[in-house]
């Protein structure tokens, strides 16, 4: 059967229409189940003693009076826990060159960032144990710390892991043959340095895990507040011995992640192994502070780049030279390069251009690991991107939105393999800045920003333009022998009553997998979503699958529903002819009823069907299939990723006086594929603008020289809020990948990708005519009256 999607009047149409979350009555009344809620029989919980240094010696550790204290149950350190779990890499084999040392649960000898754990104490309450954690003594000795990733490489800077000769984790060099003669001919140059702000996610539910070990089956039992369930059932088997059939891992509801709940964490680790040595439940959830320190960082990049330009404005070239610092250790197991290897592929992204060349170099340092966290490594590559596309603009004196139409790769281009190597299959560059400037109404806007000026107002328009990749297939990890799965699965299974169960692989963290999944669900059977019953997050019931990352929930997790939910419509309409006498062609389902395909003319219920099947099987043929469940997997195999595109706007206005930034309004053009639910692409769509918006004016992890984290807590580490974001306008494009019928690709990081640069090209385009500029974010009151030179160091 094919469905033509884009036909309103088919039946059962719910692919493209907004349909409530399935979820919201429960989390909204208080009725949901998050890890924390959870109280298991003899659960004891462990509170972890961190290192104040960024660098130290671990001496002698002194626990006599921790242990004498009421409620401890037992306190254990690296060697302890060395019985029961092996240590690990955060490296990929196919990242040439890459280097990373082990890391264990608990640190053994040294300490290599402030926060690390280096004792864990348990006993029978968290405050127990966070009391008796304050009466371990270690003898720590303070090492010189490295900070700086601009000279982490230079020779007289100590370094950070002995079994290595350097700093550096992974450098890679992305480059078309002759990039030099891009510039070597230009018209126009234009160069310029950037700096993205480390900071992390801030998730409204910390990291929190309950590790249960059962002797007598041999069997862990982990309900985590995690993005991929199957990934740690897999990690947490081979580095406690334990067979992966014999790990359990239950992800339930989930507040929040963005990347950050999608690593493995060594408190965690140490959580289970402590539960497999004691055989008891062992709770552990992160405090806010502990949050800050023990949670991954991301971005925190530094970069040169240059942008070449014929006379006509075409562009001809990149050249970048990028920087980044990750703390001590790759993150596992999917690595802290991948951020660094996602800038040299990225850069340039939305043009056409023969000439290309980006280095990224990764270093270590005495700092908070740095991991993948939402647009891995998209804002910093938008950012350098559209920030020098919009110099280049204003240096020659053309609009930026005549610029970009000018530069853009065409629609009717593809395929297309960029000058980065990207292949990518259809985009919509063109029609997306079109209904950029229509939303916008961009020439009243720019009359509008003139006249303001004249009275001394100073407002400035920002457009960033933007390619996003999703859908990731075994490309991304598995040739690197990651044991992450690209592929997915989903089982469909119809009960006596005719309602349907939906086992996913892909996980919910709020950002509607439950709702998308009925929807495709139920237009594949032919039923209404409220028949359908979504269950996600457990390993031992779901299919086997990567959980949700990379914005792949939709695009793979939902082809594979729409490949399930139609195995099981047509086994439904092939019993429904056996027992109806017909041909079953000749049949549809439609809200739940069978129907005759060509008159709508109902002839049996499903829940009759149902009975029969259920309760009367000797009624039916002998050689009639009868399993109402069907299984169905899917994985991407023509493209590496399926990339959306799309392009924002901001409008601010700057107050030249104090540096203040306020934001006017937000515009967001996005092609994400076929969209399944519209209030969903939406949603995704703003919360990611704001996550930009974060880190492009408030959000910044700031560490001194010595590697301490000067704003770890809710009261210096600044978010966006509710009253200090604009109104955001979201207008859709919709390229369907061709490499699925249901053509979905994903939507939840692109507005984090374009939403900095937009702001950081509206802010400069404010204080051009006064001499400034800022390319440092996040960009504070204090950078902007630097850039306009009003303080001065």
């Amino acid at each position: 059967m094919n469905i033509k999607f884009d036909d309103p009047n088919r039946p059962n149409s719910y692919i493209g229409r907004t349909v409530p979350r399935p979820n919201a009555g429960r989390l909204v009344a208080g009725k949901g189940r998050y890890v924390d809620d959870i109280t298991l029989p003899r659960m004891v919980h462990v509170a972890f003693l961190r290192c104040p240094h960024a660098h130290a010696k671990i001496g002698e550790i002194d626990t006599e009076e921790a242990r004498a204290q009421k409620g401890v149950l037992g306190i254990f350190t690296a060697r302890d826990l060395a019985q029961v779990c092996t240590p690990w890499e955060g490296k990929l084999a196919h990242l040439e060159g890459m280097k990373t040392p082990p890391q264990s649960a608990l640190a053994i000898d040294r300490a290599t960032w402030a926060g690390e754990p280096v004792v864990a104490v348990v006993a029978r309450t968290r405050a127990e144990a966070e009391a008796a954690a304050a009466l371990v003594i270690v003898d720590f000795e303070p090492l010189p710390a490295v900070t700086d990733m601009r000279s982490a490489l230079d020779k007289d800077t100590p370094v950070l892991h002995p079994q290595f000769d350097d700093n550096l984790c992974f450098r890679k060099e992305n480059a078309t043959a002759t990039p030099q003669k891009a510039f070597d001919g230009a018209h126009t140059v234009v160069e310029s340095e950037f700096k993205i702000g480390r900071h992390t996610g801030v998730t409204l539910e910390p990291r929190v895990i309950i590790a249960d070990w059962n002797g007598g089956e041999g069997e862990l039992t982990a309900h985590v507040s995690n993005q991929a369930p199957h990934m740690l059932q897999v990690l947490l088997a081979k580095h406690m011995g334990i067979p992966e059939s014999r790990v359990r891992v239950i992800c339930g509801d989930v507040g929040g992640s963005f990347g950050v709940k999608v690593h493995v964490y060594p408190d965690e680790v140490a959580t289970a192994a402590i539960a497999k040595i004691m055989g008891r439940p062992v709770k552990f959830c992160a405090d806010r502070l502990e949050s800050f320190t023990s949670d991954i960082h991301a971005r925190d990049h530094e970069a040169t780049g240059r942008i070449a330009v014929d006379e006509s404005g075409k562009i001809l070239g990149f050249d970048v030279d990028d920087w980044t610092g990750i703390g001590p250790y790759s993150i596992y197991p999917r690595t802290s390069a991948v951020e660094g290897l996602q800038v040299t592929n990225l850069i340039g992204g939305p043009y056409d251009f023969e000439h290309y060349r980006v280095r990224s170099t990764t270093v270590f340092q005495n700092k908070g690991i740095c991991a993948q966290y939402r647009a891995v490594g998209h804002p910093v590559a938008v950012a350098i991107t559209e920030g020098l596309v919009d110099m280049a603009a204003a240096e020659m004196g053309i609009d930026p939105i005549e610029f970009r139409r000018r530069n853009v790769i065409r629609d009717d281009a593809y395929p297309v393999t960029t000058a980065a190597g990207l292949k990518l299959e259809g985009l919509s560059h063109e029609k997306s800045l079109d209904a950029l400037v229509e939303a916008m109404d961009y020439d009243v806007l720019r009359a509008e920003q003139a006249d303001l000026r004249k009275r001394g107002i100073h407002r400035g328009i920002g457009i960033a333009s933007f390619i996003e990749l999703t859908n990731p297939s075994p490309f991304m990890y598995g040739i690197g022998g990651a044991r992450i799965s690209a592929q997915d699965g989903c089982t469909v299974r119809m009960d006596p009553d005719g309602s349907v169960v939906v086992l996913t692989g892909v996980t919910e963290q709020g950002q509607g997998t439950e709702a998308i999944m009925a929807q495709i669900v139920a237009e594949a059977v032919g039923i209404r979503p409220d028949m359908v019953r979504v269950v996600t997050g457990d390993t031992r019931v779901t299919p086997f699958g990567g959980g949700t990352w990379a914005s792949r929930g939709a695009g793979i997790g939902g082809e594979a529903a729409l490949k399930a939910g139609r195995a099981l419509r047509d086994q439904i309409l092939g019993i429904a002819a056996s027992m109806l006498q017909a041909k079953a062609e000749g049949l549809d389902i439609r809200d739940g009823q069978i129907v005759d395909a060509a008159s709508g003319e109902d002839r049996l219920p499903l829940e009759e069907l149902g009975r029969v099947v259920y309760f009367r099987g000797d009624t039916l043929p002998k050689d009639l299939s009868r399993e109402l469940m069907q299984t169905r997997h899917y994985i991407t195999s023509d493209y590496p990723y399926a990339f959306t595109n799309g392009v924002q706007a901001s409008y601010v206005e700057v107050d030249t006086e104090t540096g203040f930034v306020k934001l006017l309004k937000h515009w967001c053009v996005e092609d994400c594929g076929r969209i399944i639910n519209p209030q969903l692409v939406d949603e995704q769509i703003r919360g990611g603008i704001v996550q930009g918006i974060g880190g492009a004016l408030f959000e910044e992890i700031v560490y001194d020289d010595e590697g301490q984290i000067q704003n770890g807590s809710m009261a210096d580490y600044l978010v966006p809020m509710s009253g200090e974001m604009p109104d955001m306008v979201i207008r859709h494009v919709e390229t369907p990948t061709q490499e699925s019928e249901l053509g979905a690709k994903g939507a939840g990081e692109a507005g984090t990708a374009g939403a900095p640069a937009a702001v950081m090209n509206a802010i400069n385009d404010a204080i051009r005519p006064l001499g400034g500029q800022v390319t440092r974010m996040p960009f504070t009151p204090e950078r902007v009256l630097r850039a306009l030179g009003t303080l001065k160091d």
